[in-house]
């Protein structure tokens, strides 16, 4: 349990499930948008855990991802790779028709989420304290996987303000951006544009390393509870001064 909510944020935990050609999923822009940047949406499960049920639908008129967990944990993942110097910001949006009630995802026992927008990073690994040198060693034994150096995850809290950061309570290498609170925008498609560079460096208090990973995960394992949401594509837009190849 403590590999996978520790690498929760975009590094492989157990076997990768790519999407194939012709299934629901693949039909929608998730596993073509932004081929610039990597390969394809690929499910990835965490041992021991259920996995959460992804299926490509239409939502008011929106090509989405339909999320929907029954006391289950897992995230669709796509590999990219962006330079730092090449960071612009991220498109995604969601609908969320029900909070999880329980929920506090600065709580180790109680941290679920209906959405979460998640980013991994590069950076300089000997800066890890002690104790997340340990975690990056113990879930690289149990996983086979290279924990991020930084993860950052855009989420919407219960009861905390957009714009508050919460440090995941078992590692400081994960860290939870508030951009949504409360119940008053339940069951309505949302919109966002970060800034990738200012979110990290509001969260972490350092400049971003390269982009490795990005995903979107609903989990609703802790609490043992049911909960689903829709998600719309999530895209990478490149900053001002990068120039997109031609492929």
């Amino acid at each position: 349990m403590l590999a996978a909510a520790l690498l929760c944020g975009c590094s492989a935990i157990g076997p990768t499930h790519p999407v194939p050609p012709g299934t629901p999923v693949a039909q929608t822009p998730w596993a073509t948008a932004g081929a610039r940047y990597g390969s394809e949406w690929a499910h990835f499960k965490l041992p021991g855990k259920r996995g959460v049920d992804f299926r490509y639908v239409r939502n008011e008129g929106r090509d989405a991802v339909a999320a929907t967990s029954v006391s289950a944990a897992s995230m669709l993942r796509k590999p990219v790779r962006i330079e730092a110097h090449d960071l612009g910001s991220v498109r995604f949006s969601w609908k969320v028709p029900e909070l999880i009630a329980q929920a506090d995802l600065a709580l180790r026992d109680l941290a679920d989420s209906p959405v979460r927008i998640v980013l991994a990073f590069e950076g300089d690994r000997s800066r890890f304290s002690m104790r997340d040198a340990m975690t990056a060693e113990l879930a690289y034994t149990l996983t086979g996987e290279t924990m991020p150096y930084a993860t950052l995850m855009y989420v919407w809290c219960n009861v905390r303000p957009p714009g508050t950061v919460i440090r995941s309570p078992r590692t400081d290498r994960i860290r939870k951006l508030v951009v949504e609170s409360g119940s008053a925008n339940l069951n309505r498609w949302l919109d966002y544009e970060r800034d990738i560079r200012a979110d990290y460096m509001q969260a972490f208090g350092e400049p971003p390393g390269a982009l490795v990973g990005i995903a979107i995960m609903t989990d609703s394992d802790n609490t043992r509870t049911r909960t689903r949401a829709w998600y719309g594509p999530a895209r990478l837009v490149p900053s001002a001064a990068f120039v997109p190849s031609a492929h």
